[in-house]
């Protein structure tokens, strides 16, 4: 003869046995639709490099000229400065090795991300899918600071700095060399087409390919961190229910 509480107690174990299965395998159903197959992650991490390796050429050639035009001018000014005897020249010789200095360090500080994204991309290890998926948000990473150093570089704020030095500059020779007002004209006008050409000719390349790499990859393709809408469902069956959590 059964007992009544046995029958019970194995319902509610069949029961909870089959609300765990639900539920580890609607578990496992978001994950894998939350998951970029492998096959597309080595598509965007080739598209990043090849992007990257394309632009490093151009970003490489402009931080390198700028930043050796600024030293050289420091050096060959500074050595002016010091071995000729005319006060004025040797005035314009220090404040154009001070501004060239300032242009110098400028390249120095603000690194041309875009020069040695390629090579850091290209290091990290990319075999196992693991490691794929880990390159693929570190080269997204590089890819977007890439594309906001080359912004940034173009920005108002560039043209606020540089012409506030430039200004500097040129009241400096107008007023603190005690000089005419067109030869502080002058000054400003001759630095800031120098810094106007520095801003204007860097690269721009990452910027827009990266734009092109979201509207492809982000914009046009259902994204990884998708989840489908949060919902309860209840199932019954001769014997029992089971209960259904979906999210």
């Amino acid at each position: 003869m059964s007992n009544p509480g046995e029958s019970g107690t194995t319902k509610l174990t069949t029961g909870t046995l089959l609300f765990l299965l639900i539920f580890t395998f609607q578990i496992s159903q978001v994950s894998a639709q939350n998951e970029l197959p492998d096959s597309l992650v080595k598509e965007r991490i080739q598209s990043i490099q090849h992007m990257l390796d394309q632009g490093k050429p151009s970003a490489k050639l402009w931080w390198n000229g700028w930043l050796y035009g600024y030293s050289a001018a420091t050096v060959v000014q500074g050595a002016v400065a010091l071995t000729n005897d005319n006060l004025k020249t040797r005035q314009d010789m220090v404040l154009g090795a001070t501004t060239t200095l300032i242009g110098a360090a400028g390249q120095l500080l603000m690194p041309m991300i875009p020069a040695s994204a390629p090579n850091k991309l290209a290091l990290i290890p990319g075999d196992m899918p693991e490691e794929r998926i880990l390159k693929l948000n570190k080269a997204e990473e590089l890819f977007e600071s890439s594309a906001k150093r080359e912004k940034d570089g173009r920005s108002w704020k560039m043209h606020v700095v540089s012409g506030s030095v430039n200004l500097s500059s040129g009241l400096v020779t107008w007023l603190g060399f005690d000089r005419t007002l067109s030869a502080g004209v002058w000054n400003f006008v001759l630095n800031t087409a120098i810094t106007e050409a520095q801003i204007w000719t860097q690269p721009t390349r990452a910027n827009k390919d990266y734009k092109k790499y979201c509207e492809k990859y982000k914009n046009g393709l259902p994204q990884a961190s998708y989840k489908p809408k949060p919902g309860l469902f209840v199932n019954t069956f001769p014997g029992g229910l089971a209960l259904r959590l979906s999210f």
